[in-house]
């Protein structure tokens, strides 16, 4: 039956697993709601549409599903580019749609209009393209898919002019079958094996493209080391014995990365946020395992290079190492002796955090699934909260973004309902997009926000007194963050210990509506 194409975009979005979107509707893009509701899809209503972007972000790493955007043209794209550009450098799997004007050249003083919207676009995407007719709309979201299923996932923006999402269409194909990916054949390990078979000091580093829940038997068995980057915290549980955590930005990684006789690094980007330093420290030779070709061309100049998706290479090595004789070369009282003096090192850093953090892991489940902001109570967490579980911990590494965690928590939470969610964000960035606590009230989700009110930018500062800056624009004036809550319709706490701290946190998993615990530096004289 013909629809106009807006309608029928919802419809091929459901046929190919879509059942949420974000977003707002506006009079040029109301044609893509036309069908959510017939095609049986749930819409999230957001504030802003930089909050739809980060709650697709959230959704989207919480499922491995893309996650779907609708905005307007104009300032609904230029808002959204914030989150595409924090899901390019995350690897997160988005869908931005949007209207466009038919025309934006010749005619001058139109609504909402830019320049050249699919370039701006462009700079924070994988691709952004324009579909003139029904046909081009199809193609492009069904090579999008294809996209997100075969390649480094990344965000993709796809416009329509508004005549054309208006214009009747027929509906889009049947899905395709699904691609084989060629990576999910066993990689040619043999070079690798060869290296592990004369090995005493095997070192490996996981990161956030390791997907698979292989890596604790294969590095027992091998006797192996390793580091995780901050996505690839969980990957071996807690509590192994040659783990030496997410410790890659501590100086004295670099030293013990050159103790070792052969480092294995697989889907690990090992870039600036991951190490903030330029040198890895290997001396031994560097394996490579990256769906990326960019990621294996870098500066770290690896011996050996194999482009594979890291679930696949992990069945193959464990298939092939099953038998092998673990290295001997590693000790569990080295890992410790060195990852307490690390623990120290962060606490000496940012005095006062660590035991806060400590006691707010104690009140969360192990498989709660966290999104974080940039705040100094995260950066710390990241270095000493191991996490039980992998892709648990969500952190806009790369981009770097304020205001990520709220919005992008509110989609962890849609997408995991009746499983425990939470938001750890710092008074200045939960100020970003604090009016998203509206939707999540009217969602009803049950999500506790701990909200670090050390009433400053205090990174900022202590990086400007580290540069001999006098500290200046680091301080504002906060609302009062519990009572701006309960605005809302959320519940609020202001616990003045820790033990009222941790109590508040578990009750919030349980409340009918997200709850703010705000937490100050002085909790700990409580």
């Amino acid at each position: 039956m013909k629809k106009p194409l807006g309608a029928q975009i919802s419809h091929m979005l459901k046929d190919r697993g879509v059942d949420v979107v974000f977003g707002i509707p506006g009079v040029h893009n109301q044609e893509m709601y036309r069908g959510i509701e017939e095609a049986g899809i749930t819409h999230v209503l957001a504030r802003h549409e930089q909050g739809a972007g980060f709650m697709a972000d959230g959704y989207a790493r919480a499922t491995g599903r893309p996650g779907v955007v609708y905005v307007i043209t104009g300032p609904g794209l230029c808002n959204v580019m914030t989150p595409m550009g924090q899901g390019y450098t995350d690897s997160v799997p988005l869908l931005v749609l949007s209207s466009c004007l038919t025309e934006a050249q010749a005619q001058r003083g139109q609504l909402h209009q830019m320049k050249d919207q699919r370039a701006a676009a462009a700079c924070v995407a994988d691709w952004s393209c324009q579909a003139d007719d029904a046909a081009a709309a199809y193609g492009l979201i069904e090579r999008a898919f294809e996209e997100f299923a075969l390649k480094r996932p990344r965000p993709k923006h796809i416009q329509v002019p508004i005549a054309q999402l208006e214009a009747e269409a027929d509906p889009a194909p049947f899905p395709n079958q699904d691609a084989l990916r060629t990576g999910a054949m066993a990689p040619d390990i043999g070079s690798v094996l060869s290296l592990l078979n004369i090995s005493r000091r095997p070192l490996f580093i996981l990161g956030g493209g390791s997907r698979s829940n292989l890596w604790r038997q294969i590095l027992s068995q091998l006797g192996a080391a390793c580091f995780t980057t901050y996505a690839g915290r969980g990957l071996v549980g807690t509590g192994y014995a040659l783990d030496f955590g997410a410790m890659l930005p501590r100086p004295g990684s670099s030293e013990v990365i050159g103790s070792a006789d052969l480092v294995i690094a697989v889907g690990a980007e090992l870039g600036e946020v991951d190490l903030w330093r330029t040198d890895l420290g290997h001396d031994a030779t560097l394996v490579r395992v990256d769906l990326d070709p960019e990621v294996l061309a870098d500066r770290h100049r690896a011996a050996i290079k194999l482009q594979a998706d890291g679930e696949s290479f992990a069945h193959a090595l464990w298939a092939a190492t099953e038998n092998a004789k673990p290295a001997t070369g590693w000790l569990p009282e080295e890992v410790a002796e060195v990852r307490g003096r690390w623990r120290s090192e962060v606490d000496a850093e940012r005095p006062g955090i660590v035991p806060v953090v400590d006691a707010v892991r104690a009140a969360m489940p192990a498989d709660t699934m966290i999104y974080s902001d940039m705040t100094q109570f995260a950066y710390v967490a990241k270095e000493i909260w191991d996490m039980a579980y992998p892709y648990h911990w969500h952190h806009p590494t790369g981009f770097g973004t304020l205001g990520y965690a709220l919005p992008a928590g509110i989609g962890g939470a849609v997408a995991r309902r009746g499983k425990p969610t939470a938001v750890i964000a710092g008074d200045y960035g939960f100020q970003y997009t604090m009016q998203e606590l509206g939707v999540a009230v009217e969602l009803g989700l049950s999500l506790p926000i701990v909200l670090w009110d050390n009433g400053k930018l205090k990174e900022i500062e202590d990086s400007m007194v580290g540069s001999q800056i006098a500290p200046n624009a680091v301080e504002a004036k906060n609302p009062d963050f519990c009572k701006l809550a309960e605005a809302f319709g959320a519940r609020s706490s202001a616990p003045n210990s820790v033990s009222e701290m941790q109590a508040a946190i578990r009750s919030a998993f349980d409340a009918p509506v997200p709850t703010l615990v705000r937490v100050t530096p002085e909790i700990l004289n409580g």
